[in-house]
């Protein structure tokens, strides 16, 4: 039996259609159905119906979902148990934020290349949002994200959390001391995007504070919401840890606002399938990475 038609077999099942599959395996559509046909014939039965507007798994083909997974897992756990790393080839598609590549990306590529130098890193930036809805479905290996990601069969690990703090350029000669929302509200607030969740905490602090229609310009792009605020455009709420070059030179500087803004907790999410150990791996390579950067910003080492 030929495990990569087993592989086929789970991602026809998953997605639901051939064209979908070929798309997740880099094939054809005559090559995933060839590959279907061959192992329906190699199992003497039939693992999906099959009509002119969609496919779905007959009783049997149910029941060989459970077996073909433990098949894959099983053939997977084999292959990163004995072979070398550096002999695994192929790509994984890996989504993340702007945060995190403005603090540890750099450290957790450099150190997934070194164990798998022939494994390509296909990496696509976007809102936590946009990331969690591509890795529910399939279209990314790995999100690296603001989360946690509530969904069937997604697994979430924790990777750091950073303290925020309101930031504003000295130009704008705010009053040193204690401020108050409101204060600060005189000025556009700088926000990460509609519907993330910072952009909601936002909006729940201002409300709770009693202000209404406050000027907020939003952005998917930290380098954006930085340059800004540096320009004295306005004032924001970001991590410490990936303004620490903007707070040194002055560019930038911490308010003392109450009440604070809430830290932000991120995590590695990805599908517990059998076939996606190396997700699996990077994820937890990546909660290595995080909790080492994390560790040094709290001794104040230099990462």
């Amino acid at each position: 039996m030929n495990l990569r038609f087993v592989e086929t077999f789970l991602w026809v099942a998953r997605l639901g259609s051939f064209s979908a599959a070929a798309d997740r395996l880099n094939t054809t559509q005559a090559a995933i159905s060839n590959r279907i046909a061959t192992l329906e014939r190699d199992l003497g039965i039939r693992l999906f119906e099959r009509d002119a507007r969609c496919i779905r798994l007959t009783m049997l083909g149910q029941q060989a979902v459970s077996k073909a997974e433990e098949l894959v897992r099983v053939a997977n756990e084999f292959r990163e148990a004995v072979s070398e790393p550096g002999s695994l080839r192929g790509s994984i598609r890996i989504g993340t934020i702007d945060s995190i590549v403005h603090a540890w990306l750099p450290q957790f590529i450099e150190r997934f290349r070194e164990r798998y130098p022939s494994v390509a890193i296909d990496l696509n930036t976007d809102t936590s949002l946009n990331l969690a809805r591509e890795v529910a479905d399939g279209k990314i290996d790995l999100a690296l994200i603001i989360g946690p990601v509530i969904g069937s069969g997604l697994i979430n690990l924790d990777l750091c959390t950073f303290a925020c703090t309101w930031l504003a350029s000295p130009r704008l000669n705010l009053p040193q001391g204690a401020l108050t929302l409101a204060e600060i509200a005189d000025h556009p607030i700088l926000a990460y995007s509609k519907d993330s969740m910072p952009h909601h905490r936002v909006l729940r602090q201002l409300a709770d504070a009693g202000i209404e229609d406050p000027t907020i310009y939003n952005s998917n792009s930290l380098a954006t919401i930085i340059r800004l605020a540096k320009d004295g455009v306005g004032i924001t709420p970001l991590p410490k840890v990936i303004v620490r070059d903007q707070l040194e030179t002055g560019a930038l500087v911490e308010l003392d606002v109450a009440p604070p803004f809430p830290p932000l907790s991120f995590h590695a999410v990805y599908s517990d399938h059998p076939d996606n150990l190396i997700s699996a791996v990077a994820a937890t390579m990546a909660q290595e990475v995080a909790r080492v950067f994390s560790a040094a910003q709290a001794d104040g080492a230099s990462w």
